[in-house]
């Protein structure tokens, strides 16, 4: 048999592997699907525009910089409130609360646009994230089987990649056609705003397939505000090395990635549509590798694809933040993105094997925290790097960062082991 036709029947039989696995996932995850469409669109104009939307009411980065900052330090304050809450409230009821928050949040800063009212925001923008970040996993490994689980994380991940395309595609004309709309420039406030209404708009249809959801509440031991305490308790070991490497992931992350639309246009003095579809394709980029990363999991197991992705990822990182060409920069961010954010769902799948039922919402909570305490100290400091000393040390940080995660990942799962084996959940 040649090796043309090996590789075509292995590439045949992956698909229908895959095809078998994403067939057999439950109504109630059908739907979360659906609004992971929507609000991973919505998601995608935002990011593209905030940055923008600020800058274009004569703020600076500095202040960008802070904004970000209360984002993420309101997510990390309630990371564990969150927990609580999504236990006590139900994961519909959840979900629902936090695609409303998100929806308000937007709204209010289109129509009070003063700097208060922008931090204010921003506040709620980031209760919204903690609770969606904090249920998300709970939910999925609730509403899953074994043989699908990692599949359901990775598609997830992957369509919201996918729609954050399209609205990132969206997003760089999505200001051109509002200017239109008004009689004022693309780049003007109000097209902007308007721009951002679409965006409150977009997350408010979200929540109709939410709306549809069938979730049981849990038992009340598993709601027990004990329950997640006692495993921390019984567990400490274990879960330090959970969220140790995600923590310092985080401050890396945090540098660099709310910046990356500035870093375009003042680096390779790039205009809003080219940035727009560079981010379209970056997402797409990522949406692609996360679909890739579970048959990968299948054969190499979980942790080595963590491992041997984010490590592929740091040469593309310092081409991108280093390379004097725009194509070349592109093309390495483009790389970078797949190979750095494929591990992600695959690592959450292998973080809510290792937890006890009762404990997920909590542990889910912890590594919210964990990812969002770098992007609350770290986008201020990376402000001021850009205002003295421009992009060249934050991405620096940022390589230094994600090169020690790579080694606290494999120095925590992978140092004296040949293959991680995952902790069989009760039922599965």
């Amino acid at each position: 048999m040649r090796k043309s036709e090996i590789m075509y029947m292995a590439a045949r039989n992956v698909l229908r592997e895959y095809a078998l696995r994403v067939g057999a996932f439950r109504p109630n995850a059908r739907l979360y699907l659906l609004n992971v469409i929507i609000a991973g669109a919505a998601m995608g104009v935002f990011r593209l525009l905030f940055n923008f939307y600020v800058l274009s009411l004569g703020y600076d980065e500095a202040l960008l910089g802070r904004l970000v900052t209360i984002n993420n330090l309101t997510a990390l304050i309630f990371a564990l409130p969150s927990g609580y809450i999504a236990d006590q409230m139900g994961r519909k009821t959840t979900l629902i609360a936090a695609g409303a928050l998100n929806s308000l949040s937007v709204l209010g800063m289109v129509l009070w646009p003063g700097e208060g009212v922008l931090y204010a925001a921003n506040v709620f923008f980031g209760l919204g994230q903690s609770l969606a970040a904090v249920t998300m996993a709970p939910f999925l490994m609730e509403n899953s089987g074994e043989h699908e689980r990692t599949y359901l994380f990775s598609f997830s991940s992957g369509l919201q990649m996918a729609s954050a395309s399209a609205g990132n595609w969206i997003g760089g004309y999505l200001p051109t056609w509002m200017g239109n709309w008004q009689g004022v420039q693309p780049t003007d406030s109000l097209a902007y705003a308007g721009a951002m209404g679409v965006v409150a708009l977009m997350w408010l249809i979200s929540l109709g397939p939410l709306s549809l959801l069938r979730t049981p509440r849990l038992a009340l031991s598993e709601r027990s505000f004990f329950a997640p305490i006692d495993y921390a308790r019984q567990h400490p070991s274990m879960l330090g090395k959970l969220v140790l490497p995600m923590l310092v992931t985080s401050i890396g992350a945090g540098l660099l990635m709310p910046f990356m639309n500035i870093f375009f246009r003042q680096v390779h003095h790039q205009p809003d549509p080219v940035i727009g579809a560079l981010f379209a394709w970056g997402s797409l980029a990522m949406g692609v590798g996360l679909l890739i990363a579970p048959p990968l999991a299948d054969r190499m197991g979980k942790i080595e694809v963590v491992v041997v992705t984010q490590a592929l990822s740091v040469p593309f990182l310092v081409l991108l933040g280093f390379s004097p060409w725009f194509w070349m920069s592109a093309v390495a961010y483009y790389v970078r993105l797949a190979l750095m954010n494929m591990s992600s769902p695959v690592y959450n799948t292998f973080v809510m094997e290792q937890v006890e039922p009762s404990a997920r919402a909590t542990v889910a909570s912890l590594v919210s925290m964990a990812w969002n305490f770098g992007w609350v100290f770290s986008p201020m400091i990376s402000g001021w790097l850009q205002v003295n000393y421009g992009f060249g040390p934050v991405f620096i940080g940022t390589i230094s960062l994600y090169s020690l995660s790579i080694y606290l990942y494999w120095a925590f799962f992978l140092r004296g082991k040949t293959k991680t084996v995952p902790t069989p959940m009760p039922g599965d």
